[in-house]
């Protein structure tokens, strides 16, 4: 059981990656502005006490935080990987994960939007100055990461496929990456001066496990 929220991004990584496992799995919300907010409540926070989406239930044990929970299941269900063979490769896709799920999107999340305008009283528009800020930053990173690797695979006499952040199967940088784009579009940031990144999540957005994870076909969307 995943407990999640259909707008949270940080579940819509999992939910991508359970897609891709082709692990059966089902929702379980968790609403995070109805009455203040489902995951400040203690029958939430007993299961995670950071009062965040998501937490994954796996046999009766809470897992918390979407890194770890995708490097999880991959444990668990090692095919299809979501990490590439080598660990040149593999230190890549964890550090573009970690571009977007450490770096970019915890500075646009709900709670941090919350205390800028409830404590600090920045208004929207200067909130959403501040959202394009970093994520201009961190799609930018990506996307300077991502030719750095297709020009070192070229050195190196490698062709890779178009349509991944690294070239082959989508993996844990393409989900990051994806539920990112998605707070750009809620945002109004545009990916078009990213030309690697936006090639990476059209392609991806094709994809059935990732077309099945987008927030507004889960069963809580309104």
């Amino acid at each position: 059981m995943l407990c999640g929220y259909w707008r949270s991004t940080a579940a819509y990584r999992v939910r991508i990656a359970l897609g891709l496992k082709g692990m059966d799995w089902r929702h379980a919300s968790v609403d995070l502005v109805r009455d203040g907010g489902e995951q400040h409540q203690a029958a939430y926070t007993d299961l995670n006490p950071a009062a965040l989406v998501p937490t994954l239930i796996w046999r009766g044990q809470a897992i918390a935080q979407s890194l770890a929970i995708c490097e999880f299941l991959d444990e668990v269900q090692p095919e299809p990987a979501l990490l590439p063979a080598g660990p040149r490769e593999r230190a890549l896709a964890r550090a573009m994960a970690q571009d977007i799920a450490c770096d970019t999107h915890p500075l646009n999340n709900l709670r941090v939007q919350q205390y800028l305008g409830g404590e600090l009283g920045v208004s929207q528009d200067d909130r959403t100055a501040w959202m394009h800020h970093w994520m201009a930053l961190g799609f930018g990173t990506v996307e300077r990461r991502m030719e750095r690797h297709r020009a070192q695979a070229a050195g190196d006499g490698r062709r890779l496929e178009s349509g991944t952040c690294l070239g082959g199967a989508p993996g844990l940088a393409d989900l990051c990456l994806v539920a990112q784009a998605y707070n750009a579009d809620r945002f109004g940031f545009p990916l078009d001066p990213f030309e690697r990144v936006s090639s990476v999540v059209r392609h991806c957005r094709s994809l059935p496990a990732f077309r099945d994870a987008a927030p507004e076909l889960q069963p809580d969307a309104p």
